[in-house]
Parts: C-alpha cells; structure tokens; sequence
C-alpha cells in the first residue's frame, strides 16, 4: 500500500439550506459535513462508521461529486474535480465509482442484468459490442455470477445477485477509487458475508482505494485498514483498526463499540452509557456536539470546539479529555469481537 494519498479532503463542509419553517420565520440551514479533513493512501479501505444522520452518506456523495462541497478542496490523485469542466470530469469519473446500500433500488428493473453491466462501457466506448459482451461476462465470472443471471432481470434476482451485479458495474471501468455506502446492509446475514469477502478479494486484486461506509463496527472491524468516526457531521476519531477497536479515545466510539452484541454477553466488560438523544443536526450543541451525551464533559466543551489532534501512534481524537478517557479505558475493558 502506498503511503500518498490518493484521495485527500482539506476541510469540507456542506451546508443546505431548508427554506423557513413557517413565513417570516428564520431562515434554516442543516450542516451535514463541517470541517471534514482525511487523507486516503492509494490501496487503502478506509471505514466510515456513525449512527444514521451523522453526514456519512452526504460525505459520499461529496466524494462522487453528486453534491458540491460549500467550502474546503478535495482531489483525487492531485487533481481537483470540483475545478473540472462538464467533459473533463466525466472522464474523471471512470476512475472513482459507487456501491450503492439497496440493491434493488440502484438498478434499472427495466434493463436486464447483462445491459446494467455494459451501460459504463457503452457509455465511455471501451469497445465494439462483441468486446463489450466479452468484458460483461468476464465480470459476471469475476463476482460469482453466471450467464444464467446475466439474461435476468433485477426482480428475477435475489439481494445478494443484484448487489453482485452492482459491484460488476463498479469495477467495469476498473476505477482506482469505490465508495461502498453500506454495500451489506440490505441483505440477510448469510449473504453479507458472502458480499464482504467478494470486496475484500477485489480491492486487493485490482489495488482499489475503498471508502466503506457502515454503521455495524463488525462488518468494519472485517475490511477496513483504519476507521473513522463521524458524529453530526464531523470526524470525532481516526486511527489504525486495530488500535481503535481496542482503546477508544473518544467517548462516544466507546459507546458505540460497548453496544456491538456479542454471542455470550457475560464476556464483555462494563457498558459504557450514553444519556439522552441524539441531537437536532438543525441546531446542534456548541463547542463539542458530543457534549450533551458525554459524561466527560464540562464547561470548556461547550465554549470550545475540539480540535482532530494525535492522541498515540496513529490514532487522533477530537476530545478534550481523550487521555482520561484512555486511562479509564484501561480500567474497565470492552472486549469487540470481529463478526
């Protein structure tokens, strides 16, 4: 794996603007991305975990460039996308694709599965139509599919054949960069397996960068090299998997790594609590967002808003309090079994 990052964020934000909630009422604004900065080396699978509502999917769609960030600058390989012209990014976009959460949803039902593969190369003309059928069927093979399925339709298929169709279409321009937004979530436990060891086997044939977005800290802890953990809408911790899953900085990756169930529920340590709800991302907490929930905090998390910084090694937090916490950590051990 290559250290230099291939895809690299430096503080992206997005805000959207939610009209007036009643007339002559304030003007609304939801900010679903704040201040985001990561950088991915090339060969890498970065996972990205959060509770729902916490901007992991609006950062993917920043990533394909299906939403323009409001501030910050993002590049892939050196090169920008938000500064490209229509037909410059459209070549640009061979070289970074999406796995989309339903499998269903993220097709076409009234083309066959045979048609959905070939449409990118169609599209960007890799081919004669003899060609095109020859690399569609070789993709069928390379995810475990057959020319039965091929001749299908999407309602024809089950979850886990439509999904594997979407991963061919992924890979069919044989891009560096794949955003999985939750690529297992939709399918039934035997199956995702299944899906998760068929994107392990390619990232690592073809070199893929991947952005792997969950909110199951077991299915991350299985393919991701390091995680990062986002909370109304920024990145609270990021460090190598192992270390992460195995002391916390942050309060609330605890909490989220403490309510992963496990088989036998008498060999985990304590629970870490969490209090009260998630916040309104309308009107979020000052300083610290997590603040609220957070049995750590006082009045300098709600004055100051902390900062990404380098806890040990790796592994950076954006806490105040990141030490204690790893210090009660040491204490009272949670024990994260990989699914």
């Amino acid at each position: 794996m290559s250290s230099a990052p291939y895809l690299s964020l430096d503080k992206i934000s997005k805000t959207f603007a939610l009209g007036r909630e009643k007339f002559g009422g304030p003007e609304r604004f939801l900010q679903a991305v704040d201040q985001i900065s990561l950088n991915v080396p090339r060969g890498e699978t970065l996972g990205l975990v959060g509770e729902s509502g916490c901007g992991k999917s609006s950062l993917a769609r920043l990533i394909m460039q299906l939403e323009k960030p409001s501030s910050g600058t993002m590049t892939f390989d050196g090169v920008d996308p938000t500064k490209l012209n229509a037909r410059d990014l459209k070549a640009a976009r061979q070289r970074f694709q999406m796995i989309f959460q339903d499998p269903y949803a993220s097709l076409n039902p009234r083309m066959k599965a045979r048609a959905i593969i070939a449409e990118a190369l169609v599209n960007y003309r890799k081919g004669s139509a003899s060609e095109i059928n020859r690399r569609v069927e070789q993709l069928a093979v390379q995810v475990g599919l057959s020319a039965f399925h091929l001749d299908r339709f999407p309602h024809e298929l089950s979850g886990g054949q439509c999904q594997r169709i979407g991963i061919a279409r992924a890979i069919a321009l044989s891009p560096d960069l794949i955003v999985a937004d939750e690529p297992v979530s939709a399918l039934d436990v035997s199956i995702q397996a299944q899906i998760l060891n068929l994107i392990v086997r390619l990232q690592a044939e073809m070199g893929l960068t991947l952005v792997f977005i969950s909110h199951d800290l077991s299915v991350v802890s299985h393919v991701a090299d390091r995680v990062a953990v986002m909370y109304l809408g920024r990145i609270v911790e990021l460090g190598r998997t192992q270390d992460l899953f195995g002391q916390p900085a942050h309060p609330y990756t605890r909490t989220l790594l403490s309510a992963v169930p496990l088989p036998m529920p008498e060999s985990r340590g304590k629970r870490s609590q969490i209090a009260g709800e998630l916040p309104s991302p309308l009107n979020p907490p000052s300083g610290c967002h997590f603040r609220t929930r957070c049995s750590f905090a006082n009045a300098r998390c709600a004055a100051e808003v902390p900062v990404l910084r380098v806890i040990q090694g790796a592994q950076q937090a954006a806490c105040h309090h990141a030490e204690d916490i790893k210090a009660a950590l040491n204490q009272d051990k949670i024990e994260i079994h990989n699914a």
